[in-house]
Order: C-alpha cells, then structure tokens, then sequence
C-alpha cells in the first residue's frame, strides 16, 4: 500500500511521572508493527495535539493517568479545544483509550467515555485499564491494543 493510501491513526496521551508515557509507548510500537502497512501513525501530546490532527485522523488512541478520580488536566484541554469544533464533524470516529489508574481508574475511564459519547466517537476495542505498578502484562495489554486498532483500521473494520 503506498502512503496515499493509509489510514491515519492518531494517538493521544498525557503523561507527568512516566507510568503513561509507558503504556503509550507500547500501544505506538504496536501501531507501527512490521505487520502493520497501511497505517500512518501520528504521535501527540494532548496538550500539543489541534483540532487538525482530529480532522487528519480516521482512529483516534487516548491516553491518560488516572488523576484525581478523572482524566488528566492535559487529556480535558484537548477536548475542551476541539469538542465543539469538531462536533458534527467527526461523529463515528472509531477510539480506544488506555488509562494508568492510580486508585481504581474507573472515574478517569467514565469522564473519557462521557465526552466521546458527546462527540458521537464509537468504542473499538475495549479500554486498557491498569493499576498499580506496570508489568510486562500492562505493557503487553497495550502493545495489542495498539496493533489490534491499527488493524482494523487497515482491514477497514473500523
């Protein structure tokens, strides 16, 4: 496949003391796995990620600790810049989203889903949650996440 031809999957994530930072790195790995060929992968911080990237995208990966209860400060930025703009426009976008909880993650996963459901994304896959310390598991969990949406974003699954 040549690159006019590739999906485009954008990652999204925030990370402070490295947990996340972790994980995103595994679900990118995956993403641009050798068996991957027609995927191109942008890579953002969620600060630093605009409205053009969404529009660019056609699958998007989350990525956030568990801070407080919620979604980090950084992941609520991003959507706070691109929700109303981009809100009839990119309803469908097929997501997966993984989360470094801290205590259970569960808040930080429900205030993800509250604002994609808004926004009209679909769930592809299920979401990584992982507590506590990371393990070869967590990251493991991760890496498949991200080979298994750039997939179905080839196989046009999703």
């Amino acid at each position: 496949m040549n690159a006019a031809d590739a999906r485009h999957l954008l990652v999204v994530y925030h990370s402070r003391s490295g947990g996340t930072q972790a994980l995103a790195d595994a679900a990118i790995a995956g993403a641009e796995s050798d068996e991957i060929d027609g995927v191109e992968v942008r890579v953002r911080a969620a600060f630093d990620a605009t409205i053009d990237d969404v529009r660019w995208c056609e699958g998007i990966v989350l990525g956030t600790p568990e801070n407080f209860g919620y979604m980090s400060g950084a992941l609520k930025d991003f959507f706070e810049r691109i929700y109303y703009a981009l809100l009839d426009e990119t309803r469908g976008l097929p997501y997966a989203l993984f989360v470094k909880g801290g205590h259970d993650g569960e808040g930080a996963v429900r205030s993800v889903e509250r604002i994609v459901t808004g926004l009209g994304w679909k769930a592809a896959l299920a979401p990584v949650l992982v507590v506590g310390e990371l393990d070869d598991a967590a990251l493991e969990r991760c890496h498949e996440l991200g080979i298994t949406f750039a997939a179905g974003l080839e196989a046009g699954v999703f």
